[in-house]
């Protein structure tokens, strides 16, 4: 497929869609606040059943287009974008595939992403500041862009950040975390629900690990202390080291 067919669709904003207050909600509970006491535990609760509620209507209608969705999260600078690349380059000849791509700002990661035969959705959301995550109504709204019966698979590139994605359900069939070893060895530690959460973690950038002072084993054994069950792939999306074993598993998984 020419790598030129799909542009970036749409560039949307926070004001396009109608959301709720921010809130964190740290594996489902709220810290009660001393002003706002039970009050804000409340609203923050209704803000993650509305979500999660959004949520199953855009599983049920995943599942009813066979569209299979993977949630991909990680820290800023992981790989994320460089990952998807390579993953697109390996399997849109034969998965048809679709990208919604979340930022704070720019179109930049979209941009890179649109060459590889899956047309992209950008979500940006600089307005009033930016949140730090994806919801399940931005999601469906996003997903409206597409024709859900012409894919297979669509890819959503969260926000950089190993917090508040993963406290927000968008009605995925898999979540991966990225973590590179640019990055310290107790990541998994000091993010837990991050960990917990995903079905499978990707150990970036380990064509670097000459040059670095930096625990593999160390780091592979915080993530199974977090998951024990979960696959861990280390890989280099630069050399593509580690990737046969990445794209047989998540065909595995899209066909299962």
């Amino acid at each position: 497929m020419p790598t030129d067919m799909y542009k970036t669709q749409r560039y949307y904003h926070h004001k396009d869609f109608q959301k709720p207050s921010h809130f964190h909600a740290g594996n489902g509970v709220v810290t009660e606040s001393k002003k706002r006491g039970s009050r804000e535990i409340k609203i923050a609760r209704k803000v993650l059943d509305v979500n999660d509620a959004m949520a199953q209507q855009n599983r049920d209608m995943f599942a009813e287009k066979g569209v299979f969705v993977i949630n991909v999260m990680s820290s800023p600078g992981s790989g994320k974008t460089a990952i998807l690349e390579k993953t697109l380059s390996h399997i849109t000849h034969e998965v048809r595939s679709a990208v919604i791509v979340g930022d704070i700002c720019t179109s930049n990661d979209a941009d890179r992403l649109s060459g590889f035969g899956a047309p992209v959705v950008q979500i940006n959301t600089d307005a009033f500041g930016g949140d730090c995550h994806l919801t399940a109504h931005v999601i469906k709204t996003a997903a409206g862009n597409f024709n859900l019966d012409e894919f297979d698979l669509l890819i959503v590139e969260n926000l950089g950040n190993l917090v508040c994605p993963a406290e927000f359900d968008m009605g995925e069939n898999l979540r991966v975390v990225v973590l590179s070893v640019t990055e310290g060895e107790d990541k998994p530690l000091k993010y837990p629900l991050m960990f917990r959460v995903c079905h499978a973690a990707l150990l970036n950038k380990i064509d670097l690990l000459p040059h670095l002072d930096y625990d593999r084993e160390a780091a592979v054994q915080n993530i199974r202390k977090v998951n024990p069950q979960m696959p861990i792939f280390e890989i280099s999306a630069r050399t593509e080291e580690g990737f046969d074993s990445w794209i047989e598993w998540l065909m595995q998984k899209l066909h299962g």
